[in-house]
C-alpha cells in the first residue's frame, strides 16, 4: 500500500472527513483554503469552493513541485529545487485540522499532507520528502517509537508593528518607542493586541501573557506549549492572524529579524522539553533534575543538551535561516546567542536553562521554519541519547567574563554562509532533511547567500566610491 492509499484509508478517517463536511453545511462554510507550508515557512496551497471539501480530502489537489520552494528562481533563473519538467504533488487535506477563519466566518483553512503523484514511475503515491510540515510529524512519531518520548516545546515569537504610508506600504518606523517591559507603550497596542488575541483563542491559541520588547513596536504575544508538531502549526497560524490583523487596523507585523540596528532583533526563542506521556494524564518530563543540585538536569536532560551543543553550528543555519539572521549576533549588546555554550539562567549563551525541566535554545530569530527547527532539534537529542554526549558543566558566569579569565569558547556562525557549510558538513542535522528536502533547503538558501553577495549595497557605495586616489 503506497503512503498516499494509507493515509486516506486510516482508521477513523472517514468519519473525521463525514463531521467536517456537516459543519460545512451547518456552519454556512462557502470557500476553503487548502494550505501546506514552504521550506521558507510560507503558508502555500490552494482555495477551493467548500462543497468539494470530499475531493481533496479523499483525492487531494495537486500542485507544481516548486511551490514547496515558493516557486522562486535563483540567480541564474533556474527554478529552486524542481524545475518545469518535475511532476505534481498530491495534497490531501487532514480533516482535524480543519478551522473557520474568525474574521471570514464563510471561509475555513484545513493543512494538508504532501505526498507524490500517484503515477509516478519512482515511489509513485509516497510522501513528499519536501513537505517540512509532514516531514517533522514522521521524525517526531519515530523519536517517540524510538524512546517513549514526544517533544513539547513553546516558542517566544518576537515580532515588530510598523507604521505604514497612505498607501498601505509599510514604513522603516515602529508604531511605539523601543521602551522594553513599559505598560504605556504597550497600551498604546492594545487594539491591536486585543484583536490578535481574540483571533488566537478563536483558532485554538491558548494565549497566556504578552510584553512590550525593547524594540520600535516590538511585541511578544505567547500562547501556551505543546507537542512540537502543534506549536509548530500554531505559529503559522499566528503569523497569519497578525498578518490579517495589519490588514484591517493599517498597520505591517514585521518578522524580519533585525529591521533596525541598535535595538534588540527579533528573536524566536525555542523552550523544550522531552516528556513520557502527556502532562494531565501523568506524563513525566524527562529534564527535570534528579539529584540534589535543582539547577542541574537529569540524564535524559544533559544527553540532550549534549546533542544540542555537538550539533549547534549546523542547528544555527536552520534557526537563523536569513542573511538578515546574522545582523543579530553581530550588533553587540543585546543579549545575542553568540557563543556555543550553556548554562543556568545565562543569557549570553547559546542554550539556557531557564526553568527547572525547561530549555531555552536561544540561536532562533523570527524568520524561523520551525518545522526545520524542531526537527533538527529531535535529531541532534536523538544522537546525544544514542552516544551519551556530555555536555560539559554549566558556564555560570558571564559568558564575556569567563573569556577573560581564560575559557576557550566557540563562536556560532556569524554568516549565512558559514552556517551553510556547517549544515552541508553535519549528517545528523541533515537527516532531519530528508530526502530532497536537503536539496531544496541548500539551493533556495545558497542561492540567496550568493545574491546577496553578488549585490553592491548602500554601505558599499559610501564606504568605497572615493576609496582612491
Amino acid at each position: 500500500m503506497t503512503d498516499i492509499q494509507a493515509f486516506i484509508e486510516a482508521e477513523g478517517r472517514a468519519e473525521q472527513v463525514a463531521e467536517v463536511q456537516k459543519r460545512i453545511e451547518a456552519e454556512g462554510i462557502q470557500y476553503l483554503y487548502c494550505q501546506f507550508v514552504s521550506v521558507t515557512g510560507r503558508i502555500m496551497g490552494k482555495g477551493i469552493p467548500a462543497k468539494h471539501f470530499g475531493t481533496i480530502a479523499n483525492k487531494g489537489f495537486q500542485l507544481v513541485y516548486g511551490s514547496t520552494a515558493n516557486l522562486f528562481i535563483d540567480r541564474h533563473g533556474e527554478y529552486i529545487g524542481y524545475g518545469p519538467e518535475a511532476r505534481e504533488l498530491v495534497g490531501v487535506a487532514e480533516p482535524e485540522t480543519f478551522m473557520p477563519l474568525p474574521w471570514d466566518p464563510k471561509t475555513a483553512r484545513v493543512f494538508c499532507t504532501l505526498f507524490r503523484g500517484r503515477e509516478e514511475e519512482v515511489d509513485g503515491g509516497m510522501f513528499l520528502t519536501s513537505d517540512c510540515r509532514g516531514n517533522l510529524k514522521r521524525i517526531h512519531s519515530a523519536f517517540e517509537e524510538k524512546f517513549g518520548l514526544h517533544l513539547r516545546a513553546g516558542t517566544e515569537p518576537e515580532m515588530m508593528w510598523l507604521k505604514a504610508d497612505e498607501n498601505g506600504k509599510p514604513t522603516v518606523e515602529g508604531m511605539t518607542k523601543p521602551n522594553c517591559y513599559h505598560i504605556d507603550q504597550f497600551a498604546e497596542l492594545q487594539p491591536l493586541i486585543h484583536k490578535v488575541v481574540e483571533y488566537s483563542q478563536a483558532m485554538g491559541l491558548d494565549m497566556i501573557q504578552g510584553d512590550h520588547e525593547d524594540a520600535p513596536g516590538q511585541l511578544e504575544l505567547n500562547f501556551n506549549f505543546d507537542r512540537a508538531d502543534l506549536t509548530a502549526d500554531r505559529l503559522t497560524t499566528y503569523r497569519q492572524i497578525c498578518k490579517q490583523v495589519g490588514r484591517e487596523m493599517g498597520a505591517f507585523p514585521c518578522f524580519m529579524p533585525k529591521p533596525f540596528m541598535g535595538v534588540s532583533a527579533n528573536g524566536c526563542h525555542h523552550n523544550i522539553s522531552l516528556w513520557t506521556g502527556e502532562p494531565d494524564e501523568g506524563g513525566e518530563n524527562k529534564f527535570l533534575p534528579e539529584g540534589d543540585n535543582p539547577q542541574i538536569p537529569g540524564a535524559v536532560g544533559m544527553k540532550a543538551i549534549g546533542g544540542i551543543m555537538e550539533h549547534l553550528r549546523a542547528l544555527t543555519c536552520l534557526s537563523s535561516p536569513t542573511v538578515n539572521s546574522y545582523r543579530r549576533l553581530w550588533d553587540t549588546g543585546f543579549w545575542a546567542p553568540v557563543f556555543a555554550d550553556w548554562g543556568f539562567q545565562n543569557r549570553t549563551t547559546a542554550l539556557r536553562i531557564s526553568a527547572p525541566g525547561r530549555f531555552e535554545y536561544r540561536s532562533v530569530d523570527s524568520a524561523v521554519n520551525p518545522y526545520l527547527s524542531f526537527a533538527a532539534l529531535l535529531k541532534s537529542m536523538e544522537d546525544g541519547l544514542d552516544r551519551d554526549l556530555d555536555p560539559g558543566p554549566p558556564e555560570e558566569r558571564n559568558i564575556y567574563e569567563a573569556m577573560e579569565a581564560g575559557k576557550d569558547v566557540k563562536k556560532i556562525p556569524l554568516s549565512l554562509g558559514e552556517a551553510l557549510d556547517a549544515l552541508r558538513e553535519d549528517e545528523v542535522v541533515k537527516s532531519a532533511l530528508p530526502g530532497e528536502m536537503f536539496m531544496v533547503f541548500e539551493h533556495y538558501k545558497r542561492d540567496e547567500w550568493e545574491r546577496f553577495m553578488a549585490t553592491v549595497t548602500d554601505w558599499d557605495v559610501e564606504e568605497y566610491l572615493d576609496i582612491l586616489p
